[in-house]
């Protein structure tokens, strides 16, 4: 709007002049871009009805002539006399513009035969008046254009009208007149409805923000931020079309550049928002980014399901349970489908499992027996594969995709090392907005006791920092035993089924009443695996036997180190009884007073947990999986083997102290809900709902977009960009010990699940 090189502004009356000069060149250069606007379109309107006027058949030109060129020659006398009547505005004198000749020029009397179709309604504003800023009326009066909108309105009740009149009896369907007089209208507005070009930015333009974004980098090379400061104002001074932004640069210069950050900021903003440019990317329809009935949606992603009875299958059911319970998240449980023949390795007691609509009822029928309120949540399936060496279950193909991108919203992974060792599909973080992974498993405890086992630990403690780091946004911890991850933190977010708490409650109430509350002795139970704490047991029980003469101890769990254990047991001639694995909460467990478990392969036993909530003695070693329970009265830990005869003989020679209302809630799902919701910044998320679905709240018109991502994005990028590399190559996967045929699921996979084959998905074509 100004020339290029600009006078500097001076203080006192000279800075005053200067300022009032300048603002009466910019209302000046104003009203002759308005006249000159109204005239083109006066211009151009006067061609078009000319064109239609000699188009148009007899009936309707004399409809023309008669009833809507008077309007329109009058609305243009009015537009170009009274609009712009006064100006320049005189000193001391209101910027404003009285409009009401233009409100009553289009509103029609009732007397003109039929002139009701051209009426509008008042305008609001005070006592009829519209009174519109200067300002206003330049930049959005012009660009919407409500004289051509107003007549346009009129024209469609014309045609309403004209539909049932004998005058358009003989056209068919809509009159070809009336087309040809909206199209017309559309081309008057045309130019005004599109939008301002925004010129590129120039050199210095960019090397200004550069230059700001490198700030920490020349930082740790000694330059100072007042110099860099200095050197962005500089280069931002030398941009070409300066005053092409008088909002951004005018500002900046009567606050002697104080403001150059957010002018430089607001430009760039500018420029990428001409471009359609996202913080997510470029879209052209805003309301997709809406989440349905403004609610946000939490996918929980794990690696077991029911009937299997382990910690993660059981765990993460509960957590999508408990979450559900909420009005302000809608909840999804994503778990693995397994073949038959899977199924016959992992699930207990021969259960299997035609379809997953069945394997769903047997889920949602154990947790109905477990809470006492109805889980409203979907379960979904995505196709897994046991591996027998490692006894865990491996996703296969892209587990992402089973939660569509319009549900992608916030995501839980259970085991985020686990699920992500071979994934080979889309980035978790660029499909979620937020993903959080839950630790579950030590799993270099677990690879440190086979063989080659150091080396082993090694490479998978790197690997899980890697795809941790990659894939998560958050990470939970829920002891200090597991591995320090990237952007952890320690936290139980586990509860207990409320089965367990009603069984604590009725032992205190006998213990109250002075009634015998156990009858049985000491007792453990688990998979029986070597890992899971059974050869600790062996050895402590045969090194202590002589000590503990006359104890007996039952043990229930089933798993394939079954064989071995017992045969170890009788072996040494050890008091141990073994049973099948039975439910924790199962009747005939309730009676024993003492838990033993000597494990420390363990996160966060589960099973500990349950026995304190029953009320019972537990006795563990101390260790940074047990911390969570150190608190509890009844939770016996030692420090080395000859302590631990001192806390099992002090167990079965008095009784447990009852849980008080705190110590009860502590270890509930409730309790653990609200500590996941608060370490995970999940209630934070979920209040800023109105960041994704778009409603209530008024966003500003230019927004600040970073130009250039942080240096932590580009390392993730390229760190989850090289692992989708490297699973996809088949020979690497089966080198690091993935399953043959795991990184596509296979045509009976397709079946049970409705899926496309991975040939369809993904076509290869000219092949």
């Amino acid at each position: 709007m100004g020339t290029k090189n600009a006078q500097p502004i001076t203080t006192g009356g000279a800075r005053d002049g200067g300022a009032f000069a300048f603002i009466s060149k910019g209302w000046r250069e104003a009203r002759d871009s308005a006249t000159a606007d109204l005239s083109l379109m006066r211009a151009r309107a006067d061609r078009e009805l000319g064109h239609l006027i000699a188009s148009a058949p007899f009936a309707e030109l004399d409809l023309v002539r008669r009833r809507i060129q008077p309007k329109i020659t009058e609305l243009r006398k009015h537009c170009s006399s009274t609009v712009l009547e006064g100006w320049p505005p005189r000193a001391g004198a209101s910027l404003r513009v009285d409009l009401s000749a233009i409100r009553n020029a289009i509103v029609a009397a009732d007397g003109h035969g039929g002139g009701e179709w051209l009426r509008v309604a008042p305008w609001k504003g005070g006592k009829g008046r519209a009174e519109w800023d200067v300002v206003t009326f330049i930049r959005s009066g012009l660009k919407e254009c409500e004289l051509a909108a107003t007549i346009r309105s009129g024209l469609k009740e014309l045609e309403r009208r004209s539909l049932s009149s004998e005058m358009f009896g003989g056209f068919r369907g809509r009159s070809e007149f009336l087309e040809k007089l909206k199209l017309s209208l559309k081309l008057l507005n045309k130019e005004s409805r599109e939008p301002k070009e925004v010129p590129p930015l120039d050199l210095m333009e960019i090397l200004a923000y550069l230059v700001r974004q490198s700030g920490p980098f020349l930082d740790q090379l000694g330059v100072r931020r007042d110099q860099c400061e200095k050197l962005v104002e500089t280069l931002y001074s030398k941009r070409d079309g300066r005053l092409m932004y008088p909002s951004l640069s005018a500002d900046s210069s009567l606050t002697e550049n104080k403001n150059t950050t957010d002018d430089l900021d607001l430009r760039i903003a500018r420029v990428l928002e001409s471009t359609g440019y996202h913080t997510e990317g470029f879209r052209k329809d805003p309301t997709k980014l809406r989440i349905s009935d403004n609610r946000r949606h939490v996918a929980v992603f794990t690696t077991a399901s029911l009937p299997w009875m382990t910690g993660t299958a059981i765990n993460p059911l509960f957590r999508a349970a408990y979450l559900a319970r909420s009005t302000m998240q809608k909840v999804t449980l994503v778990v693995p489908w397994l073949c038959k023949s899977d199924q016959q390795l992992v699930y207990p007691n021969n259960i299997t499992f035609s379809s997953p609509e069945e394997q769903e009822t047997y889920i949602r029928d154990w947790l109905q027996e477990r809470l006492g309120f109805d889980a409203n949540f979907k379960i979904s399936f995505y196709p897994g594969k046991f591996s027998e060496e490692r006894r865990s279950i491996i996703p296969i193909g892209d587990t992402s995709q089973f939660i569509s991108s319009k549900e992608a919203d916030i995501a839980i992974l259970e085991e985020p090392e686990h699920l992500n060792w071979y994934h080979h599909g889309k980035r978790w973080t660029d499909k979620f907005h937020h993903v959080i992974g839950v630790v579950h498993t030590n799993y270099l405890e677990y690879i440190k006791r086979e063989k080659n086992g150091a080396l082993q630990a090694f490479l998978v403690k790197h690997i899980n920092n890697w795809v941790t780091r990659a894939y998560c946004h958050k990470v939970l911890r829920l002891s200090g035993a597991t591995q320090d991850l990237p952007r952890s933190i320690i936290c139980n977010v586990h509860g207990v089924n409320p089965k367990f708490l009603n069984v604590g409650e009725k032992v205190a109430a006998d213990m109250e009443c002075g009634q015998k509350a156990f009858s049985k002795g000491a007792y453990f139970l688990g998979k029986m695996v070597w890992a899971k704490g059974y050869k600790e047991l062996i050895d402590l029980l045969s090194e202590h036997k002589n000590n503990l003469v006359g104890f007996k101890l039952d043990v229930y769990g089933n798993g394939e180190d079954s064989q071995a254990v017992q045969a170890a047991a009788r072996k040494l001639d050890l008091s141990i009884n073994f049973f099948k694995g039975k439910d924790h909460a199962h009747d005939s467990l309730h009676g024993y007073k003492v838990f033993i478990n000597p494990s420390v392969s363990d996160v966060l036993c589960t099973a500990t947990a349950e026995a304190l909530a029953m009320g019972k003695f537990v006795v563990c070693p101390d260790h940074p999986s047990n911390e969570f329970f150190k608190s509890f009265p009844n939770c016996l830990t030692y420090k080395a083997p000859e302590e631990f005869v001192a806390k099992v003989k002090e167990a079965m020679a008095s009784e447990p102290q009852p849980l008080t209302p705190e110590q009860r809630y502590s270890l509930s799902w409730e309790a653990a809900t609200k500590r996941f919701m608060e370490y995970s910044e999940l209630d934070k998320i979920l209040k800023e709902r109105n960041d994704h679905c778009g409603q209530g709240v008024k966003r500003n018109s230019v927004r600040k977009i970073p130009l250039l991502p942080k240096f932590s994005d580009i390392v993730d990028g390229g760190l989850a960009f090289a692992h989708y590399c490297l699973t996809g190559n088949e020979i690497l996967r089966l080198a690091t010990g993935a399953i043959p045929g795991t990184r596509d699921y296979d045509k009976q996979q397709c079946m049970d699940l409705n899926l496309l084959p991975p040939q369809n998905q993904y076509p290869v074509y000219g092949l």
